[in-house]
């Protein structure tokens, strides 16, 4: 069995490096220092780091611009590599829709206090980010759908459609992660959402993808998110 020790080691040293990565998720509102502007892709938003307060993107175009039938809002930044997934798509017969893109904070609000009114805080806290905390808000985030099909969320598993299965496997290459994977509940501090995509640019996304890592844990080993310092 001796033969088998550096594969066993080298799980043993990515497993390491994912519980090293991505730290416990906690309640907070640790306020990111990044400009999330000029660095999207680098910004950690989980359960206890978020946006300043306020944050609205200043380059939000219409993803129609990208092909898709919708007026849903994304950055100008994501446009080129969202059509280009797009185009790929339909070239290989798979038709895909966006159900949610761009959100403000107020209405992120709404959004998470549906959430908890439906679930309570404690489950809600798993299934939707507080408002500030969403990727929605930083306008390079959406949520895809099959063009034929109801909100994805509603199937049993959109990963197993076909449009599904196409995004899980081609996304990176545009330059798109899954930013909540199954089974990561406890790395990336939300439920598996094969739906929601994040723009990081193809560089980071073929990066993070090729290291097997959640996005999350992916971020906290490469870009650990700094506080200000406390006065």
């Amino acid at each position: 069995m001796r033969h088998h020790a550096p594969a066993a080691l080298a799980l043993l040293l990515a497993l390491t490096a994912w519980a090293a990565a991505a730290p416990p998720c906690t309640i907070d509102a640790l306020v990111t220092t990044l400009d999330p502007d000029a660095h999207p892709e680098r910004i950690v938003l989980d359960t206890a780091w978020r946006l300043p307060p306020g944050y609205a993107p200043t380059d939000l175009v219409p993803v129609s611009q990208a092909g898709f039938s919708s007026d849903l809002l994304l950055r100008a930044i994501v446009i080129d590599d969202l059509r280009a997934l797009r185009d790929a798509a339909e070239d290989d017969a798979v038709h895909l829709a966006v159900q949610s893109a761009y959100r403000s904070e107020a209405y992120q609000e709404r959004v998470h206090q549906g959430w908890v009114r439906l679930l309570g805080a404690e489950r809600a806290a798993a299934v939707s980010a507080r408002p500030g905390h969403s990727e929605h808000q930083l306008g390079t985030a959406l949520d895809l759908r099959s063009a034929d099909g109801p909100p994805a969320w509603e199937l049993e598993d959109w990963a197993a459609t076909a449009e599904g299965a196409w995004v899980a496997e081609h996304a990176a290459r545009f330059g798109f992660v899954v930013s909540y994977p199954r089974d990561a509940l406890d790395v990336t501090c939300y439920d598996y959402e094969p739906w929601h995509l994040r723009w990081v640019g193809r560089a980071a996304a073929a990066d993070a993808s090729a290291s097997g890592l959640a996005y999350r844990a992916w971020l906290y080993l490469h870009h650990p998110p700094t506080a200000p310092p406390r006065p």
